[in-house]
């Protein structure tokens, strides 16, 4: 079973990645976030990888560039109903950290956003994960302050990828042109940046 890949991105499309290591390229289904972080063609990357394989499509690779990221991932698909694309979906629109805070709230109407999450399965989902560990880091502890506490305030690239949704844009592509500019402009860019750099990406 192959559990990481390190080697260098030789081509992105919408949903997978084709990753060469060592003149052998390999096909990687991606969450649109995942494909949306990695560096561009000819860098390098060291992936996270769940293998799956079924008798209708063979083996087939997730890639992630966390290890929480793939632990979450994994979970996700215990729970009845979650496959593969809405496990994806799901992290799409919240990393494993927020994914456990929206668990402790309850709060299925932020992981129903997930394309093709309807409100039974996001019912279940947040039933389900709210006491299973999801991100790194000491659970207890991040249980006990998510729990009754107030909701963390918003980063700023967060509010960028909530403003390009308020413009209309998709969920995914206002996030993965947010990260991206937030990878360019570094952690202390203003919201404003954020927004301005984001749309002139999604303008080419």
């Amino acid at each position: 079973m192959i559990g990481r890949l390190w080697g260098v991105v030789a081509e992105v499309g919408e949903e997978d990645a084709l990753i060469d290591v060592a003149g052998v390229g390999y096909v990687v289904r991606c969450g649109s976030r995942t494909l949306g972080r990695l560096p561009a063609v000819g860098g390098t990357v060291d992936i996270h990888v769940e293998t799956q394989w079924s008798e209708q499509l063979g083996m087939t690779l997730y890639g992630f560039l966390a290890r929480d990221e793939r632990r979450a991932f994994t979970t996700l698909k215990t729970i009845q109903g979650v496959g593969p694309k809405a496990a994806l979906a799901v992290l799409d629109v919240l990393p494993p950290a927020e994914l456990s805070a929206a668990a402790q709230r309850g709060d299925q109407a932020a992981v129903s956003r997930a394309q093709g999450v309807g409100p039974k399965l996001a019912l279940r989902i947040v039933t389900e994960l709210k006491d299973k560990p999801l991100s790194d880091g000491p659970v207890a502890a991040f249980h006990a302050s998510a729990v009754g506490a107030e909701p963390p305030k918003p980063s700023a690239t967060g509010e960028a990828v909530a403003a390009l949704m308020g413009l209309g844009y998709a969920e995914a592509a206002a996030r993965r042109v947010a990260e991206q500019a937030a990878l360019r402009l570094g952690d202390e860019a203003e919201v404003s940046a954020l927004i301005k750099a984001a749309l002139q990406e999604l303008g080419r």
